[in-house]
């Protein structure tokens, strides 16, 4: 039962207390001191956006009778608010930009409760920093609506009139909230609903999670929020008046579905309304679900920005809804890292958690992925003519990564013809991650849909298409405003695993590290060559075009007796990435987490499976345990034919229902049977459940049922000698002396020459991952 409250007191709110809502006015004593409690129930109230906010009232039943809601001084309008358990909820409207005083006065006990909210645009920021600019919108091509004009100057996105005459330019690519009725086909297509009421006789039905079964229906309102476009998503009756916002089908679960890629920014980005913003498996269950385009980590890898989005997004559907009973994560790969990073640095945004295809964080996968085309190089043209490099599962000696000659290097007839070396199969570097670096780095590689539009011409010519000018804000920039870099190789001791194991010689050890390299400051780096820009008929007319390593960018030098200039990584940018929370340093307690991925190692897939352990290994460095996660693989050799997805939903609902009826009990004691380190063949049987199954990867016990069944490969830097949490942008360094003393290098008894080798290469000592990374602010 609810009662709406008219006027400025919240006596209606009272009597509902006090009768069918369970108060007892005996329970009153006139001498207990006078209190009542504010809360914001959409934000945090230091983070509230759009000018409202979803409140809640709480306090005795007798005294909140006749107390007044001020904002700012002033009387509100409490039309619309509802009686809740103990008090009383509803929105706020007309908030000031910046701080708002909201009080609960009462005329005879005064105030008795004040809270502070900070408002902020909504267009953000909120804590992110200054926009990025220039912005390419995509509400005309996205959603077929010409976005708002918000600048009187000359840069923008041009905004076009009915009779498409431009009448001005827009920045921030507003678009004001808009909701549509769309129907969900039999032939498994979305349509909008038509006017008029008739029943379309292609509208499929769905059974919701209690047993009704319904017409498939969607209530679907879309606008932007932070300058990105978001979309909420319920079924709805397909008769309801527009406005009315009935939550009659909908479960009381929540999904923000998160979405993976990899992209720079300076976009407004692409909706994937099909499979996600409008998942039909989830979303005819009842659920609701929330999107994002500024959660789509294809259009960039600010996950300070990210959070933010996904904040202000959840806000507009709490304001909406009010509280769900939950609130589920679902992505894979970059939806699976924000599910991380989000849970550490935005607590209370997700309840649960499913990430697919995790890593624990994108920068920290430059770290090795940055040395994918070093290596690749090496053993290509460097070394190409040591017979080792044309197997091509050695190649893992170097890189860690997984190695296949099923899986072919597209490029390595052409390599051969131009006189290179290499192996007919690929590496991972190869096959998924060919072309990361230049992303990352070369602030020349890079583009945007739609960018062609933007005003003036030439204007998009002027961006540093790098990931680390993405995030300048949080990296800083130098004199010449370049942004401060991360990658750091200096002391890497690259092969050392491989060296130890007897794979490499001494000499071909040294080799390597003498010539190996780095990469290029970001003012001396230059275009991409094929297969980035040009085609075959240029590499043919010259042959300088073809660089599939980027080599041109890479810091190789000119004289084989003096070893190649490694790269330095700034502190201040590295002390960024984990202030900002970047980097996920395994904070993610308190929240159920079922971590999920096909095994796809055959295939060289970029999401390899060590990176769930890495998640793992960061939780138990941070907390101690990692009891709230677990682990589950699923085959998919030759192919995936099972997901694991939907049973996961299933636990985890379980889960937040044990949760909810024994919360003292904690995450990790609410468990249920189902909750465990498990893997499944590839039809979904089960081949084993429990605690032990991954033993081996993070122990040195023997291997569990799972580790035997799935191989795990690693990365360069664990084959230099790194852990796995991966998380060393920038070793500490020892002497040589003391590497030679303390084990490092096994078995091997290197020659004065060699020792003196060492020391011109590693002139400032090699890396000691015993000791943290040297910019990690401490605490952390």
């Amino acid at each position: 039962m609810s009662v709406r409250v008219t006027g400025s007191a919240l006596a209606l709110a009272t009597a509902c207390l006090l009768t069918a809502c369970g108060g007892d006015s005996s329970s009153h004593s006139p001498e207990a001191t006078p209190s009542a409690s504010l809360r914001v129930v959409s934000s945090e109230p230091q983070w509230v956006s759009g000018g409202d906010a979803r409140v809640a009232v709480r306090g005795d039943a007798g005294l909140l009778d006749g107390a007044r809601l001020r904002l700012n001084g002033e009387d509100l309008d409490t039309e619309g608010f509802q009686a809740s358990d103990d008090g009383v909820e509803g929105m706020v409207r007309g908030l000031q930009e910046g701080e708002n005083e909201l009080t609960v006065w009462h005329p005879d006990h005064g105030t008795l409760a004040r809270l502070t909210l900070t408002n902020h645009p909504v267009e953000g920021p909120m804590f992110s920093g200054p926009h990025q600019y220039p912005f390419v919108c995509t509400t005309v091509s996205e959603l077929g609506k010409q976005p708002l004009v918000d600048t009187d100057g000359n840069e923008g996105f041009p905004v076009y009139d009915d009779q498409n005459q431009q009448i001005g330019l827009s920045r921030d690519c507003g678009l004001e909230p808009y909701t549509e009725y769309w129907y969900r086909t039999t032939g498994g297509e979305y349509q909008p609903l038509p006017e008029g009421g008739s029943r379309p006789s292609d509208m499929a039905t769905t059974t919701l999670s209690d047993g009704r079964v319904v017409d498939f229906v969607v209530r679907w309102e879309r606008g932007t929020i932070n300058r990105f476009i978001y979309s909420i998503a319920m079924l709805a009756d397909a008769g309801e008046e527009a406005g009315s916002l009935d939550t009659d089908l909908w479960n009381g679960r929540l999904m923000f579905r998160f979405q993976g890629g990899v992209g720079i920014g300076h976009t407004q980005g692409r909706m994937d309304y099909k499979r996600r913003a409008l998942q039909p498996d989830v979303l005819g269950q009842g659920y609701a679900i929330i999107y994002s385009t500024g959660t789509r980590m294809s259009e960039h890898y600010n996950m300070q920005v990210g959070g933010e989005t996904a904040l202000m997004v959840k806000e507009r559907f709490l304001e909406e809804y009010g509280e769900p009973l939950y609130t589920v994560g679902l992505g894979a790969s970059g939806g699976a890292i924000q599910q991380y990073v989000y849970a550490q640095n935005h607590p209370g945004l997700i309840d649960a958690a499913i990430p697919v295809q995790s890593y624990p964080d994108m920068v920290t996968q430059t770290i090795h992925i940055g040395d994918c085309e070093l290596l690749e190089y090496y053993m290509d043209a460097t070394d190409k003519d040591n017979p080792k490099w044309a197997t091509t599962k050695n190649r893992t000696w170097l890189v860690g990564l997984n190695a296949e000659d099923d899986v072919e290097d597209p490029l390595y007839p052409l390599k051969q013809q131009l006189n290179y070396g290499g192996a007919p199969g690929s590496t991972e570097c190869v096959e998924s991650w060919r072309g990361l670096t230049p992303l990352t780095m070369n602030p020349y590689y890079g583009e945007a849909d739609n960018q062609e539009q933007m005003q003036p011409a030439g204007l998009m010519a002027t961006v540093n298409w790098s990931h680390y000018d993405d995030l300048r804000n949080i990296y800083g920039v130098d004199g010449e405003g370049y942004p401060h870099t991360l990658f750091d190789n200096v002391g890497v001791q690259y092969g050392l695993e491989a060296l130890n194991a007897h794979n490499i010689t001494p000499e071909e050890f040294l080799d390597l590290n003498a010539r190996v390299g780095g990469w290029k400051d970001q003012k001396d780096m230059v275009q991409e060559g094929f297969p980035f820009l040009g085609s075959v008929q240029d590499v043919m007319n010259d042959p300088s075009m073809f660089d599939p390593w980027s080599s041109r960018n890479m810091t190789l030098g000119s004289d084989p007796s003096s070893p190649a200039p490694r790269t330095q990584g700034d502190l201040e940018a590295i002390n960024g990435a984990y202030n900002s929370g970047m980097v996920f340093h395994g904070k993610a307690e308190g929240i159920p987490i079922i971590d999920y991925r096909p095994y796809l190692e055959h295939e060289l897939n970029m999401h390899n499976v060590h990176q769930s352990f890495a998640v793992r290994q960061r939780m138990l460095d941070y907390d101690g345990n990692a009891d709230n996660q677990v682990i589950w693989f699923a085959d998919a050799r030759p192919e995936e034919d099972y997901s694991a997805v939907p049973l996961a939903l299933e636990v985890i609902d379980d889960w937040m229902a044990n949760l909810r009826a024994n919360p003292k009990a904690g995450v990790a004691a609410n468990k249920p049977a189902q909750a465990m380190d498990t893997c499944f063949d590839t039809q979904g049987n089960l081949i084993a459940r429990g605690d032990d199954v991954w033993n081996g990867i993070l122990d040195d016990q023997a291997d569990g049922a799972c580790t035997a069944y799935f191989p795990v490969y690693s990365t360069s830097r664990i084959v230099a000698g790194a852990p796995i949490e991966g998380d060393v942008f920038k070793c500490a360094l020892k002497p040589v002396s003391v590497a030679l003393e303390d084990g490092t290098y096994g078995t091997w008894q290197p020659t004065s020459d060699q020792v003196n080798r060492l020391n011109a290469i590693f002139p400032d000592g090699v890396c000691d991952y015993t000791l943290p990374d040297q910019g990690r602010p401490e605490g952390l």
